[in-house]
Protein backbone atom coordinates (compact mmCIF):
# COMPACT_ATOMS: atom_id res chain seq x y z
CA UNK A 1 0.00 0.00 0.00
CA UNK A 2 1.18 3.40 -0.74
CA UNK A 3 1.09 6.10 2.00
CA UNK A 4 0.17 9.59 1.94
CA UNK A 5 3.48 10.64 2.16
CA UNK A 6 4.31 8.49 -0.74
CA UNK A 7 1.63 10.62 -2.76
CA UNK A 8 2.85 14.06 -1.01
CA UNK A 9 6.56 12.97 -3.40
CA UNK A 10 4.20 13.39 -6.56
CA UNK A 11 4.30 16.75 -8.25
CA UNK A 12 1.35 17.11 -10.30
CA UNK A 13 0.25 19.89 -12.09
CA UNK A 14 -1.43 21.71 -14.90
CA UNK A 15 -0.17 21.89 -18.42
CA UNK A 16 -1.66 23.17 -21.60
CA UNK A 17 -1.09 21.21 -24.65
CA UNK A 18 0.90 23.37 -26.62
CA UNK A 19 1.65 20.76 -29.96
CA UNK A 20 0.69 17.30 -30.65
CA UNK A 21 1.91 15.20 -33.66
CA UNK A 22 1.61 10.95 -34.23
CA UNK A 23 4.57 9.14 -33.10
CA UNK A 24 5.19 6.86 -35.70
CA UNK A 25 8.17 5.00 -34.19
CA UNK A 26 6.35 3.93 -30.82
CA UNK A 27 5.81 0.36 -30.45
CA UNK A 28 1.75 1.56 -29.53
CA UNK A 29 0.00 4.33 -31.12
CA UNK A 30 0.79 7.25 -29.30
CA UNK A 31 1.10 11.03 -29.65
CA UNK A 32 4.06 13.32 -29.35
CA UNK A 33 2.99 15.82 -27.40
CA UNK A 34 4.22 19.61 -26.05
CA UNK A 35 2.51 21.03 -22.89
CA UNK A 36 3.27 24.04 -21.34
CA UNK A 37 3.41 24.05 -17.40
CA UNK A 38 4.14 27.96 -16.98
CA UNK A 39 7.06 29.95 -15.82
CA UNK A 40 8.21 27.69 -13.29
CA UNK A 41 8.33 24.34 -14.50
CA UNK A 42 8.19 25.52 -18.66
CA UNK A 43 7.40 23.27 -21.73
CA UNK A 44 7.89 19.75 -21.39
CA UNK A 45 7.59 16.89 -23.78
CA UNK A 46 5.56 13.54 -23.41
CA UNK A 47 4.36 10.65 -25.25
CA UNK A 48 0.97 9.80 -24.46
CA UNK A 49 -1.13 6.63 -25.88
CA UNK A 50 -4.62 8.47 -26.40
CA UNK A 51 -4.61 7.99 -29.78
CA UNK A 52 -8.20 6.15 -29.32
CA UNK A 53 -10.05 9.23 -28.11
CA UNK A 54 -8.64 11.98 -29.05
CA UNK A 55 -7.28 13.27 -32.48
CA UNK A 56 -3.99 15.76 -32.36
CA UNK A 57 -5.94 18.84 -33.14
CA UNK A 58 -8.40 18.76 -30.50
CA UNK A 59 -5.39 18.19 -28.12
CA UNK A 60 -3.98 21.49 -28.63
CA UNK A 61 -5.29 23.93 -26.10
CA UNK A 62 -6.41 21.35 -24.18
CA UNK A 63 -5.36 20.76 -20.35
CA UNK A 64 -3.79 18.06 -18.97
CA UNK A 65 -2.63 17.09 -15.38
CA UNK A 66 0.70 15.27 -15.31
CA UNK A 67 3.40 14.13 -12.91
CA UNK A 68 6.36 16.69 -13.64
CA UNK A 69 9.12 15.01 -11.36
CA UNK A 70 9.65 11.23 -12.76
CA UNK A 71 12.70 10.98 -14.20
CA UNK A 72 12.70 11.30 -18.23
CA UNK A 73 12.01 8.16 -20.15
CA UNK A 74 13.61 6.86 -23.53
CA UNK A 75 10.54 6.06 -25.74
CA UNK A 76 11.80 5.13 -29.10
CA UNK A 77 13.75 8.29 -30.23
CA UNK A 78 12.23 10.25 -28.71
CA UNK A 79 12.72 11.77 -24.27
CA UNK A 80 9.31 11.93 -22.85
CA UNK A 81 9.79 14.38 -19.96
CA UNK A 82 6.58 13.80 -18.32
CA UNK A 83 3.26 11.66 -17.34
CA UNK A 84 0.23 12.86 -18.68
CA UNK A 85 -2.73 11.28 -16.50
CA UNK A 86 -5.74 9.58 -17.18
CA UNK A 87 -8.33 6.59 -16.81
CA UNK A 88 -8.05 3.20 -18.78
CA UNK A 89 -11.34 2.98 -20.00
CA UNK A 90 -13.55 1.66 -22.37
CA UNK A 91 -13.06 2.59 -25.39
CA UNK A 92 -9.58 4.31 -24.93
CA UNK A 93 -7.78 6.31 -22.47
CA UNK A 94 -9.91 9.74 -21.17
CA UNK A 95 -7.09 12.26 -20.22
CA UNK A 96 -7.47 13.87 -16.33
CA UNK A 97 -8.27 17.45 -16.87
CA UNK A 98 -9.45 20.51 -14.81
CA UNK A 99 -13.06 21.10 -15.07
CA UNK A 100 -12.26 24.91 -15.63
CA UNK A 101 -9.43 26.67 -16.92
CA UNK A 102 -6.75 27.39 -14.70
CA UNK A 103 -3.35 28.42 -14.51
CA UNK A 104 -0.61 26.48 -16.07
CA UNK A 105 1.52 25.54 -12.99
CA UNK A 106 -1.24 24.85 -10.79
CA UNK A 107 -0.49 22.04 -8.31
CA UNK A 108 -2.85 19.40 -7.98
CA UNK A 109 -3.54 19.50 -4.19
Amino acid sequence: MATFDDFLKLDIRVGTVLSAKFFPKAKKPAYQLEIDFGEEIGIKKSSAQITERYSADELVGKQVLAVVNFPPRQIANFMSEVLVLGTYSEGGVVLATPDKKVNNGDKLG
